[in-house]
């Protein structure tokens, strides 16, 4: 395929629990760290992303505070934790469209500060119908769990392996939240949340954030640095239907294909995998959705230490992800993005570094893959220097 994007600045926040920062302080210190990343300024900047919960009016605010006065192309997509893996691929088109040529992408997460829901949120169709029985986030992810145990044979240990596989990698991370080792049998001793689901098979929430700078083939060129090439991009959506919801299976098997076609790659090409980790049972079936092991093999493959980088079959969150790094403000998408930048120029931590990486994956997950949720899936390969 032609490539006419790269990322050329990757920048993630090294606090994780930070009260005294406003959300707009966040987004402008992510914003100036990825720029100086990719030896770019404010003044550089044609086109801007970032989600609805932004401060303010959004992108209007951000950019004021920020002095982006010469933008040409914004997006506010929102997907959930997936929509940070789809603003690359938007960013791409942009560029491809000749809208832009330097796109800064910004997230910001204060977790200290509560989560509260946006208003739309409140309009839902489908509240009516699920919250006054007691739904909740992890327990519909242990519906999926329970269900892929079901039909697979897949185990808790399994699960548990997915924890310390993260585990294993967080502790070269100084600036991981949870940088202890854990075993499986720590994992199943730790309290249960929604059965299977137990406390260590659930991700962490901390305040943070981060972003990246998505430039034009020829501004990469003129930067004289390292740039990482954006070779495929797809999303998807999965509905409930109702209730008639196969919970095995995520979005990631239609956006990962169409990724892989775009990009001319397969699974096998793949040297690091990014995977969005909110619980252990999410790694699973996005292992098997992404052509990495076959439907319902995920708990074996993990089981055999796949995920534990960087000598795994298949490298994965090599910064300890969500489960033990950083999940700012309850999404995941951007640390996968900027770990995945780090490995593909050889930047990331010594112990956990994947020797030669050439292609990486990165897959988001919005929603709950117990009921609906969108993926996002980018394929980043090495690019110009």
């Amino acid at each position: 395929m032609v490539v006419r994007a790269y990322i050329a600045g990757a920048f993630e926040h090294p606090g994780r629990h930070l009260p005294g920062l406003s959300l707009a302080q966040l987004h402008a210190e992510v914003a100036l760290g990825a720029l100086a990343d990719a030896g770019l300024g404010l003044a550089d900047v044609d086109g801007f992303l970032s989600t609805p919960d932004a401060p303010g009016f959004g992108l209007i605010t951000l950019a004021d505070y920020l002095g982006l006065d010469r933008l040409a192309y914004t997006d506010t997509t929102e997907t959930g934790g997936s929509a940070y893996v789809a603003h690359v691929g938007h960013a791409a088109m942009a560029i491809e469209a000749g809208l832009c040529s330097v796109v800064l992408l910004t997230m910001a997460g204060k977790f200290s500060a509560g989560l509260p829901m946006p208003s739309a949120f409140h309009e839902a169709p489908e509240l009516g119908f699920e919250i006054p029985f007691g739904t909740s986030i992890v327990a519909e992810y242990a519906l999926a769990a329970r269900r892929h145990m079901y039909e697979f044979g897949t185990t808790a240990r399994q699960l548990a392996e997915v924890k310390v596989a993260a585990s294993m990698n967080a502790q070269h991370n100084p600036n991981a939240v949870l940088r202890k080792t854990v075993t499986v049998e720590q994992v199943l001793d730790s309290p249960m949340i929604a059965d299977p689901l137990h406390k260590f098979d659930c991700c962490i929430n901390t305040d943070g954030g981060g972003a990246l700078v998505v430039v034009s083939e020829d501004v990469a060129r003129s930067l004289g640095r390292q740039c990482i090439a954006v070779r495929g991009h797809a999303t998807a959506v999965k509905g409930s239907f109702g209730g008639r919801n196969d919970l095995t299976f995520t979005a990631a098997a239609q956006s990962g294909a169409r990724a892989y076609e775009m990009a001319g790659v397969g699974p096998r090409d793949v040297d690091y995998v990014g995977l969005y980790d909110s619980f252990t049972i999410t790694v699973i079936e996005q292992v098997e959705d992404l052509g990495f092991c076959e439907k319902g093999k995920g708990g074996p493959f993990v089981e055999s230490g796949a995920l534990r980088s960087p000598h795994g079959s298949l490298p994965t969150n090599s910064d300890g992800g969500g489960l033990c790094n950083n999940h700012p403000g309850a999404r995941g998408g951007m640390p996968k993005m900027v770990e995945a930048v780090r490995q593909l120029r050889g930047e990331a931590t010594p112990e956990v570094q994947v020797r030669d990486c050439e292609i990486a994956l990165v897959n988001g997950i919005g929603g709950s893959i117990g009921t609906r949720m969108g993926s996002g899936t980018i394929i980043l390969g090495r690019g110009v220097v």
